[in-house]
């Protein structure tokens, strides 16, 4: 199976690598007609985005079993500055629909919960954003408001998506186990807004519908009504932005319907009596998060830590260092060299029911792992305007057991070889919005 995942990323390495000659004389040839038919889009309001994501993942040991599996992301956005088109100044409608598809190696051979394929999720043709965005004095204060999702405007950073795992991209993994936060593109009604203090200090806030139906196979980001809505999510950040660099600290609130992690409506283990969990409303976070480039040549380092404060969750705390160089010494100056590694740490609730899991089944509750460590090595080569592929390798010890709550052994640690690429194939077709 190693040899199979390796030979395949190979091949798709030299297709692209193919393709994007190709591509890169025929727009050499055209440079003219594009760079007109971009210039044209732009100058009269709207910037066009057409892109394609694969990403191909298998795991030669550990987890329950070996597997190879494929996801991929087609999306189309556009951004229409109304401006331009009716004189509505500092006023844009963003919108965005993604097709997703494909399986998820983790939840399908691993056995974890936490994917090591990012655009895995919500997989069929979905509106992923339709949005009101307002900048007011000057600048200073921006709105947004429609059918938006939470992840994309907070808890998020460029460096994060120099990643395949899903454990850093898009945000850090766990405000997806310790709140209601909707994930890209699973869009709710929601809104955010941020006031520049000075050019380098903000704060910025948001309020999003909870509603567990936007993020089902079933829906297609058009529950317009609000149907099955169980409360709001609240977050809200305080930042700084020196030269190169980020830091903020902030919080969250989420007033919507969670199960508890262990018990049922009678305060009972659910699992020995066959019972379903509890459900509970309000639960609340804390986080700290950074990044700063640390060398004129390219290099950033970034950091998280977020913690639950209320609620009965699954998760207590997590922890995540990276690093990325962007810019690479032997005459690459557009690739990415990344590493990340995070520590997602269970409660002790989660760990307690996957015991009482393990023993209705004649297993034993004994030397559960009560954190688990996701990590990731990758090169991002940038192959002409319009390709990119990144191979990673990623390690995932002690996976959760989430995806087999009745396996009577742990998982073993699995090794993941993976492989990004990316088409923007409105540069290829010459209407990309410039540079």
């Amino acid at each position: 199976m190693f040899k199979t995942l390796l030979c395949g990323a190979s091949l798709l390495a030299l297709a692209t690598a193919a393709h994007a000659q190709t591509a890169a004389q025929t727009v050499t040839q055209t440079s003219t007609q594009t760079e007109t038919l971009g210039q044209k889009l732009y100058d009269r309001g709207v910037s066009i985005s057409l892109n394609y994501t694969g990403e191909a993942a298998g795991n030669p040991y550990g987890g329950i079993r070996q597997g190879t599996q494929y996801t991929g992301q087609l999306y189309l956005g556009g951004d229409f500055d109304m401006g331009k088109i009716v004189g509505l100044e500092g006023m844009t409608i963003h919108i965005a629909v993604t097709q997703r598809h494909g399986r998820n190696l983790a939840q399908d051979d691993i056995g974890n919960n936490t994917s090591v394929q990012e655009v895995w999720g919500t997989q069929n043709l979905h509106l992923a954003n339709f949005s009101i965005e307002q900048k007011l004095f000057g600048g200073r204060l921006d709105v947004n408001f429609g059918r938006v999702a939470s992840n994309i405007t907070f808890f998020s950073s460029p460096l994060y998506c120099q990643f395949q795992s899903n454990s850093a991209c898009g945000n850090p993994t766990f405000i997806f186990k310790d709140a209601n936060f909707t994930y890209f593109p699973a869009s709710a009604w929601g809104g955010d807004a941020k006031f520049l203090f000075t050019p380098n200090t903000y704060v910025h806030g948001g309020v999003y519908e909870v509603s567990p139906i936007d993020k089902t196979f079933v829906d297609h980001g058009f529950n317009f009504g609000g149907k099955g809505d169980t409360g709001v999510v609240m977050p809200v950040e305080f930042g700084y932005t020196p030269a190169g660099g980020l830091y903020a600290i902030g919080a969250w609130y989420d007033t919507g319907a969670y199960s508890d992690p262990l018990n049922d409506a009678n305060g009972q283990p659910a699992l020995p009596a066959n019972q379903p969990y509890a459900q509970h409303h309000d639960r609340s976070g804390f986080f700290l998060r950074f990044n700063q480039q640390v060398t004129p040549g390219g290099l950033s380092i970034f950091g998280v830590f977020m913690t639950k404060v209320t609620g009965s969750v699954a998760e207590d705390r997590y922890y995540e260092l990276g690093a990325v160089q962007q810019g690479i010494p032997w005459g690459r100056p557009n690739d990415t060299a990344g590493f990340v590694v995070n520590d997602q740490e269970f409660s002790r609730a989660f760990v307690q029911n996957i015991a009482d899991a393990r023993e209705s089944v004649g297993g034993s509750g004994w030397g559960i792992p009560h954190r688990e460590i996701m990590m990731e090595l990758n090169y991002d080569a940038r192959i002409g305007k319009a390709f990119t592929i990144t191979p990673n390798l990623q390690y995932i010890l002690n996976p959760d057991q989430s995806a087999e709550p009745y396996r009577k052994t742990n998982i073993p640690d699995a090794f993941v070889l993976g492989v990004k690429f990316t088409v923007d194939l409105a540069e290829l077709g010459g209407f990309a919005a410039p540079q």
